[in-house]
């Protein structure tokens, strides 16, 4: 499990769109109209990957969403593959962190461990305490509703939402909202505040590819473990998962529902 996490993450470094940090998104002025269109994603498309270009098969580019204009449909859309490109890298880092290190002190106030390295990560996950998962999804469905209503209603000088001519992935600072931890999610210690509009265009390309090889990073680790064989760079590397990964909360849930399954609990009402 250790090697061949070490295996996977030293052939991903070692390719160019892993290489660089997160764009720093602080200067809300840009060359480019903060209302983006479907002409707009062809225009990124080729500088992300030339060779590719734009590739929307669904069409979903041009959809406009619940009726909504082109700048509404294109904003959400570009909104969501770098938040989801984000949350890709932390899983994969995640993931090979967990394979072969574990944290030296408690987990729980009443002293219990961190799970065993022998555990694959989904194994660790399961293992983990119901009220460990809960303060997870709290914490990160926090950050999704600070994000949603700190949107502006159009005041100068405030953030704007994405749908609505803001900038797509850019998350609101915490200055304006004192907190116990005063350190803003990217650049926590200001250190890329005098960085050029050139570089933070050039190092957003480079986010948006991260999260992009990073999907198919972390969705390759699970399907080797949920299917085995159907990753043959990963065959033989990575123990089968006897779990169910897109039920991250079945186990509670039976232990809940007092040793039966839901569909039991179910047929039983």
């Amino acid at each position: 499990m250790k090697t061949s996490a070490l295996i996977f993450c030293s052939t991903a470094w070692s390719g160019y769109a892993f290489q660089s940090a997160p764009a720093n998104r602080a200067d809300t002025s840009r060359a480019s109209p903060l209302h983006e269109t479907k002409a707009d994603l062809e225009d990124l498309a080729k500088k992300l990957n030339p060779v590719i270009g734009y590739y929307d098969p669904l069409g979903l580019g041009g959809s406009r969403f619940a009726g909504r204009s082109d700048e509404f449909t294109v904003g959400f859309l570009r909104h969501a593959e770098i938040k989801h490109g984000r949350v890709a890298m932390a899983a994969f880092i995640g993931y090979c962190v967990q394979s072969f290190y574990r944290f030296p002190w408690a987990m729980t106030l009443d002293g219990a461990s961190f799970p065993s390295l022998a555990l694959s990560p989904p194994e660790q996950w399961d293992v983990l305490p119901f009220a460990a998962k809960l303060q997870i999804i709290l914490f990160v469905g926090y950050l999704e509703f600070y994000s949603e209503i700190s949107s502006s209603k159009g005041q100068p000088g405030e953030l704007k939402h994405y749908c609505k001519g803001g900038i797509p992935g850019k998350y609101p600072s915490f200055d304006a909202n004192p907190h116990p931890v005063p350190f803003n999610l990217y650049d926590p210690f200001n250190l890329h505040k005098n960085m050029s509009k050139e570089d933070k265009e050039r190092r957003l390309l480079i986010e948006i590819n991260n999260g992009r090889l990073a999907m198919f990073g972390i969705l390759g680790f699970l399907s080797a473990q949920e299917t085995p064989g159907s990753v043959p760079l990963l065959n033989g590397m990575l123990e089968p998962y006897k779990g169910e990964v897109m039920a991250p909360f079945q186990g509670d849930i039976d232990i809940i529902l007092g040793g039966r399954s839901m569909v039991e609990a179910w047929h039983l009402n």
